[in-house]
């Protein structure tokens, strides 16, 4: 996929399973939102096709709108509605009972706002509010473009788990970040990409074992060890030293990251 001389996606080839979780983590520019959209059928590829539920996505494909739920980075709302107002259309078509929408506001913690005008909610509040119009009518399949980017800490975690929650009950679900902590703590794979193309496609634990990296142990001093062989290390310092703050780090996706580019991962 290419603007003008810019290569926005290169050569990516993805295969999802049911009911996985998968994220494509990459910093600004990577190519993680065109590659989204191209899935979800909302741009053309220049070349290449995709699959979805068994389904071509392009040209539009009527057949897959109620079984995918998508969350753009940017979305667009009627303005002079309320949240509940808004949420209730989207519901509306897919005739999913108003009822079930605003239990959807208050699981994404939006009740006491229900009643406000989206120009007047905060940008983490109508981030909030796109999750719950994406997820409303119980999708097979949800797609998320940087969910958590507008969130509080809070918002953030209590996203993680209703996400957890809707992959444990077998949606499989697609989300782009460029936060490290977030794809390792729910993704059961992620792709990494940067300048356009997937770098690499694994489990996180397998991405890190992948680095062959030693594990770096800092003792409360300050002094910090390596090693290849963590716990005979840590049960050689238990029998010399108190283990008081005591630090083990293993290898993360940025050292992954910083691996394959050369360069240091930036957001």
């Amino acid at each position: 996929m290419t603007y003008g001389d810019v290569r926005a996606v290169d050569g990516v080839s993805l295969a999802v399973d049911e009911g996985e979780f998968v994220g494509i983590l990459g910093p600004n520019g990577a190519g993680k939102t065109t590659t989204l959209e191209i899935i979800e059928g909302l741009r053309k590829p220049d070349s290449g096709s995709v699959t979805l539920l068994g389904e071509p996505v392009w040209p539009r494909n009527p057949r897959l709108l109620p079984r995918i739920g998508v969350q753009l980075q940017a979305s667009s709302f009627f303005e002079r509605l309320t949240a509940r107002e808004q949420i209730h259309t989207f519901a509306a078509l897919y005739a999913v009972p108003t009822a079930t929408a605003d239990a959807w506001l208050e699981r994404v913690g939006l009740t006491d706002k229900a009643g406000a005008r989206v120009e007047e909610l905060s940008g983490g509040q109508a981030q909030r509010l796109s999750i719950a119009c994406a997820l409303v009518h119980d999708p097979d399949v949800v797609f998320l473009d940087e969910p958590t980017a507008a969130l509080d800490p809070q918002a953030r975690r209590n996203l993680w788990d209703l996400l957890s929650g809707l992959n444990d009950s077998g949606r499989t679900v697609v989300l782009t970040t460029h936060y490290m902590d977030e794809a390792e703590a729910l993704c059961d794979r992620v792709a990494i990409m940067d300048q356009g193309r997937v770098l690499r496609f694994d489990s996180p634990a397998a991405l890190v074992r992948g680095l062959d990296a030693p594990t770096r142990i800092t003792l409360a001093d300050g002094e910090v060890l390596s090693t290849r062989d963590p716990a005979a290390e840590v049960a050689r310092l238990a029998s010399e030293h108190r283990l008081d703050g005591l630090q083990v780090q293993t290898g993360t996706l940025e050292d992954v990251f910083l691996d394959l580019t050369g360069r240091e991962y930036r957001a």
